[in-house]
């Protein structure tokens, strides 16, 4: 087992660097602090990824964030109280880097622990892993397992299982790069923000000018998470843990999610995406 550092691993592709992971951010309380990817580029070099932007400075990469874990707050900004509207509390939480148990170039395992108001509440184990799938397009491999701690219940919400219809973010998130036109968005089925936001598809397509992420929620098919989706206010895709009821996580129950993404160079159609996820996800 690794000791604890204060390096940045690199995420690597066929040699070439197409990840930055940040363990140690040094971060006002209000974002939440936590690890992150950032910057993530296609193979050709293009960043797809943006570190809090002016329209949300608590959107930080790619990572694991959530608005509410018994009332704390691990995503960063306001809190939505039902009934009130977002709100700033002081209620933010944080997601602490302890070891890496592996680290190659193509990727790691990173044990963390989830800390609200000094005691911890929740272990994570989270496995990245990077892989070439052609010359042109890599995939991004993210598992995270979430423990609960605490001697009792816990349980996840969000905004839209605290009365804010739509808005049910928490779980992976990917804040992707800001174009001035908005990126297209699309499954296999549907096109467009309206269409896609709260679908359980097998994956999601987002293309930008000169890129295209493609997203599949791969932990099992009978524990498909919706997808959370902007594409108009901002460019950015999750899973939504908590869509239409709170999650629960018993005393030692872990919660495990798997999301693949492809990091493309061009812009994708639907049957150039369906391809290549099909092969991200079986290797």
């Amino acid at each position: 087992m690794m000791t604890t550092t204060n390096d940045t691993p690199v995420l690597r592709v066929a040699g070439r660097p197409v990840g930055r992971y940040v363990t140690r951010p040094e971060l006002p309380v209000r974002l939440s602090p936590r690890p992150y990817l950032h910057p993530v580029t296609t193979l050709a070099g293009t960043a797809v990824t943006e570190l809090s932007p002016a329209d949300h400075t608590h959107h930080l990469g790619v990572g694991v964030a959530v608005p509410d874990v018994e009332g704390t707050n691990f995503w960063g900004g306001r809190t939505y109280v039902r009934d009130q509207g977002p709100t700033e509390l002081d209620n933010h939480g944080a997601q602490r880097h302890t070891t890496f148990q592996l680290r190659d170039p193509d990727g790691f395992v990173e044990e963390l622990r989830w800390v609200a108001s000094g005691a911890e509440v929740l272990r994570e184990r989270r496995t990245v892993a990077a892989t070439e799938l052609t010359d042109r397009a890599w995939a991004l491999d993210f598992t995270f397992s979430l423990t609960n701690v605490t001697p009792g219940p816990l349980s996840i919400g969000s905004p839209a299982t605290n009365g804010r219809p739509g808005a049910a973010y928490g779980g992976f998130f990917w804040r992707a790069r800001k174009e001035r036109e908005a990126p297209r968005v699309f499954t296999s089925g549907a096109e467009g923000e309206a269409e896609v936001h709260g679908a359980r598809a097998d994956w999601l397509a987002l293309a930008g000018s000169t890129w295209t992420l493609v997203f599949a929620g791969a932990t099992d098919r009978t524990r498909r998470d919706p997808w959370f989706v902007r594409t108009a206010q901002y460019p950015g895709v999750g899973s939504s843990l908590a869509y239409d009821e709170r999650l629960p996580i018993p005393p030692g129950d872990t919660v495990v999610r798997r999301i693949v993404t492809v990091v493309a160079d061009g812009r994708l159609d639907r049957d150039a995406s369906a391809a290549l996820v099909r092969k991200a996800v079986s290797q």
